[in-house]
């Protein structure tokens, strides 16, 4: 089945939309962002009140779009960003929950490749694939500038679910993970970012906040979580703007 001529969820004129795209999950997130770290703001999509803004960082355009949850969302921001708008490159921005015991709550995590035994390849591509890779070129920036930043970030394999972590039982999942795949947290939204972006040949990431962990009793303050988020949206707006 062929696309429609017209974007359905992204309601905006093809030059609002910025080649370079941050895409949280949450819509108040995106307007955090754009009210806090860009300049020259345009609140440029309100459909479904996924408020979408254009405007600047250190003079590059960019556009904060948020993707909602789980994959089937994530896939439709990421087919109209690609396909109607030409987009070039989309970080995810988002909160993970660990599976390594290594990860402590609020580290910074780059998904260098993303598991997933979702349906979205299958539906999408008619293919059954287990791990889609992010794009390497934006990963190595993003290395380097965190580097330069003095932001920690812990690489490795991410897992894409259909069903939120504390809400099911994924022991049988990461029993059927291949033993050369070693998970070290797991979200939503990455799979579909980063598998919909490599048919378009675009370059797309997933940096992620540990938020939570089956292996910690401690809660997070919205504080502390806001000030570990920061850090990760620096991260991600310094490398996005790079060559």
């Amino acid at each position: 089945m062929k696309p429609q001529k017209k974007p359905i969820h992204i309601d905006a004129k093809k030059k609002d939309i910025a080649p370079l795209v941050l895409l949280p999950g949450d819509p108040l997130r995106a307007k955090y962002i754009a009210d806090n770290f860009l300049s020259n703001v345009k609140l440029v999509n309100t459909v479904r009140n996924m408020n979408a803004y254009t405007g600047t960082y250190k003079g590059k355009k960019i556009s904060v779009v948020p993707s909602g949850m789980g994959v089937a969302s994530a896939g439709i921001y990421v087919f109209e960003l690609l396909y109607y708008f030409g987009v070039k490159k989309i970080i995810r921005i988002g909160t993970c929950g660990a599976v390594s015991k290594d990860l402590k709550l609020l580290d910074v995590v780059l998904a260098d490749q993303i598991y997933s035994e979702t349906d979205y390849d299958t539906q999408f591509l008619n293919e059954d694939l287990l791990l889609v890779k992010s794009s390497d070129k934006l990963n190595s920036t993003i290395k380097k500038t965190a580097d330069d930043l003095n932001i920690p970030i812990t690489i490795g394999t991410t897992n894409t679910t259909s069903v939120f972590g504390p809400y099911g039982d994924s022991k049988d999942i990461y029993k059927r993970v291949p033993k050369d795949v070693n998970i070290i947290a797991e979200e939503m939204e990455g799979f579909a970012v980063c598998l919909t972006a490599k048919e378009f040949n675009a370059d797309a990431t997933v940096l992620l906040s540990v938020t939570d962990s089956p292996y910690i009793d401690e809660v997070v303050s919205n504080e502390d979580r806001q000030t570990a988020l920061n850090d990760m949206i620096k991260l991600a707006l310094e490398s996005i703007i790079k060559k």
